[in-house]
């Protein structure tokens, strides 16, 4: 009887099962009872579990047939990446001239080196020809004799071998007659040779054979801890980069997923193209275990150098641009790249630029040029002290200054003259400190830029539109002096004492804004430095807007997203990782690409100077020498404007709420100087660093109720008063 439990599908897997058994296997072959349990059991754990009889109809299958593969063969064919056929150093004609250079260097150099060196090689060979004459003598008296049997035959002796002993001795009997023989020779051949070439042959080739033969016997007399020509160049010895290597690395680094794996027998990492020559180094990139990101590696950077065997500094895991997380790439150099040599700075000793065209400034870790555009960008540079911050916005400010057309504005406000070369040299305005007097030098400055940029979208705004298309500043409007649309860089290091002052703080940070967002496209751009990336040393409009980022070694995730940009940190981009000797090495955010490490060039102040001459005499020659440089005084200006006050004198105090259109055409009538031009939202952006932020204000027109952006009057009357207490309590 059935038992109401019973399940039916069981008997019936069992029929099928017998069937299928004897009609598959009618001649009687034994079949391993293990591995068809264990097909079956695999079997049933790939069919779906039904918490009762369903109809086969309904069932859903979640995983796609085995047939469908995924894409086609064409498919596979448009979407696959293909591997460049030239490398890229090859495809770069400056690449390539570099390498060519170093070679011939190199060789040059060894050539040099040897051959102011070869009498004393010669010297030294013809000293050791007495003894590697007796070392040929006696080597070849040993060979006659046969005396590298000896130990074969004293064995024989000693075993007390007699048959295998005078087999020995007629062997060596007979090798001993016949090397004889050939000695003998030899000696009539060679004596025979010398006598003909002392009758017969000139005296300069009796002194080219006799020098070759004292040469050959003082190198056979050589001693193996006294070699007689040393090495020109010390080349360095880096282990060649293989996948044990790595893997072995990649387990050291304490990641749960690889130790794993490797546990288990399988890499933990698969390469997905062969470990290559890259540069001065070796490239490896593969997909990391499933749920391990590059920034997993990147955090252990050190470990990974320590399971590498390498220093830190010859270490760079990075992620591949367009690739899911996993996907790392590692490359390892040669030297530390903070130690590697680097190229020659094409316009360390020659040259002038086009600040509208990308200049060469320092290199990646392959020892590869990086190239920077100064136009149409706004830049931030932070950094720890000491790690070559300011040596970088002063390398960026000689390339501008090769630019004879460039106007430059640096501030030092650090005071220690590291801006000085720069400033003294070429600068249109250029200070040093912060002593009351730099910081009202500086501000009427910037007063005087904030005019400037005003007075330039005039200009671009009148223009043609098949002169100015774009109705931005090129280079070819840039040289049109009449037009008055000529680069202009300003350069601020220790910005916070800018934006920091007590009294003058707010409206630095309100020009240095406007300079950010509407500057580059007018020729104007702002580089901005400081050792305190937090709110207050770059404020939230300036660094929100600045289109450059470089940022050296920093302490903690705050300053560094503070410089590259928010979640910087989290992609893996982190300036966290330098070590305290990579001076001028820096990640950089720009100029259209990824975050990449770069190396600076490095130019000490005597360098800096040189550079700095020889942009004064080319504006000098050009008659663009101008301001500072010239030993011209700027006009000195009292405070440009009160903004919050004209508001206040344009707002009647029974008006609590203003459009902010209409506060605009008001102050426009009251400073058209100052304020013509201005639109709602750059009135907005100049009240920010007061405090004061735009509402919406709703008014009545034509008896329907309009909100549009605008201004609460009290909040400008509260403003004044903190501000003018703050003062009288100064």
């Amino acid at each position: 009887m059935k038992h109401p439990d019973d399940d039916p599908e069981l008997f019936a897997r069992l029929e099928a099962e017998m069937t299928t058994d004897t009609d598959t296997n009618p001649d009687g072959i034994v079949v391993d009872l293990d591995k068809a349990r264990s097909a079956r059991a695999a079997s049933t754990m790939e069919r779906p579990i039904e918490a009762e009889p369903a109809d086969p109809e309904s069932t859903l299958l979640v995983d796609s047939p085995a047939k469908a593969s995924g894409p086609g063969y064409l498919g596979r064919l448009v979407n696959a990446k293909r591997r460049e056929v030239v490398p890229v150093w090859l495809r770069s004609l400056d690449e390539l001239k570099t390498a060519t250079t170093w070679v011939g260097r190199h060789y040059a150099h060894s050539v040099g080196y040897h051959a102011l060196r070869s009498p004393v090689y010669a010297l030294r060979l013809a000293l050791q020809a007495p003894s590697g004459a007796a070392k040929f003598i006696g080597s070849t008296m040993r060979w006659v004799a046969d005396r590298e049997g000896e130990p074969v035959r004293l064995a024989a002796v000693r075993r007390e071998d007699a048959a295998e002993y005078l087999k020995l001795s007629r062997q060596r009997d007979g090798r001993v007659r016949l090397r004889s023989l050939l000695t003998v020779l030899a000696m009539f051949v060679g004596l025979g040779t010398a006598l003909a070439m002392y009758v017969l042959a000139p005296g300069w080739l009796q002194a080219v054979s006799v020098s070759a033969l004292v040469m050959a016997l003082g190198f056979n007399g050589r001693r193996a801890d006294a070699p007689v020509i040393h090495r020109a160049v010390e080349m360095p010895k880096a282990t060649k980069l293989t996948s044990d290597i790595v893997l072995r690395a990649l387990g050291a680094l304490g990641i749960p997923a690889i130790s794993q794996a490797q546990a288990k027998g399988r890499d933990g990492f698969e390469f997905t193209a062969p470990i290559t020559r890259d540069g001065p180094g070796w490239r490896a990139e593969g997909n990391l275990p499933y749920g391990v990101t590059v920034t997993d590696v990147i955090e252990r950077r050190e470990k990974l150098a320590s399971g590498l065997r390498r220093p830190l500094g010859c270490v760079w895991p990075e992620a591949v641009a367009n690739e899911h997380t996993g996907r790392l790439v590692l490359w390892v150099g040669d030297q530390d790249m903070s130690q590697a040599k680097k190229p020659a700075w094409p316009l360390a000793k020659s040259g002038t630029v086009d600040l509208f065209k990308p200049v060469p400034y320092g290199t990646d870790q392959r020892g590869r040029w990086v190239e920077l555009t100064f136009m149409y960008i706004a830049g931030l540079i932070g950094a720890i002290p000491r790690m070559g911050k300011t040596f970088l916005l002063r390398l960026w400010l000689l390339i501008a200054a090769l630019d004879p057309r460039a106007e430059l504005h640096t501030y030092d406000m650090k005071g220690t003259g590291d801006l000085d070369p720069v400033g003294n040299a070429v600068s249109h305005r250029h200070a040093a400190g912060d002593d009351d007097e730099t910081i009202q030098y500086a501000l009427n400055d910037f007063r005087a830029l904030r005019e400037e940029l005003r007075r330039r979208t005039k200009v671009i705004r009148s223009l043609p539109r098949d002169i100015c298309p774009e109705s931005k500043v090129t280079s070819e409007l840039a040289s049109k002096r009449t037009l008055g649309l000529h680069p202009i860089i300003i350069g601020v290091d220790e910005c916070q004492v800018l934006f920091e002052h007590p009294e003058h703080g707010k409206e630095f940070e309100e020009h240095a804004t406007d300079l950010v967002k509407r500057g580059p496209a007018t020729g104007m751009a702002l580089f901005l430095a400081t050792q305190r990336p937090d709110a207050k040393s770059l404020p939230t409009g300036i660094s929100a807007n600045a289109s450059l980022r470089a940022c050296l070694k920093v302490m903690g995730q705050t300053e560094n997203d503070m410089v590259l940009g928010t979640s910087s940190y989290k992609r893996g981009v982190r300036a966290t990782m330098f070590a305290w000797g990579d001076k001028g090495i820096h990640y950089l955010i720009g100029e259209g690409s990824d975050a990449r490490i770069v190396g600076a060039v490095f130019v000490d102040a005597p360098g800096a100077e040189r550079i700095a001459a020889r942009a004064r005499t080319a504006r000098e020659n050009a008659s663009l020498l101008s301001g500072y440089a010239l030993g011209e005084e700027p006009e000195v200006t009292a405070s440009a404007y009160d903004l919050l006050a004209d508001i206040l004198a344009v707002v009647p105090a029974k008006e609590a709420k203003v459009w902010s259109e209409t506060v605009v055409a008001r102050l426009a009538e009251l400073r058209p100087e100052v304020y013509d031009g201005w639109d709602p939202d750059a009135f907005a952006a100049a009240l920010k660093p007061h405090g004061i932020t735009t509402i919406q204000v709703g008014r009545r027109v034509n008896g329907k109720v309009v909100n549009r952006r605008g201004i609460d009057r009290s909040h400008l009357t509260t403003a004044i008063a903190e501000r003018d207490g703050k003062r009288d309590a100064s």
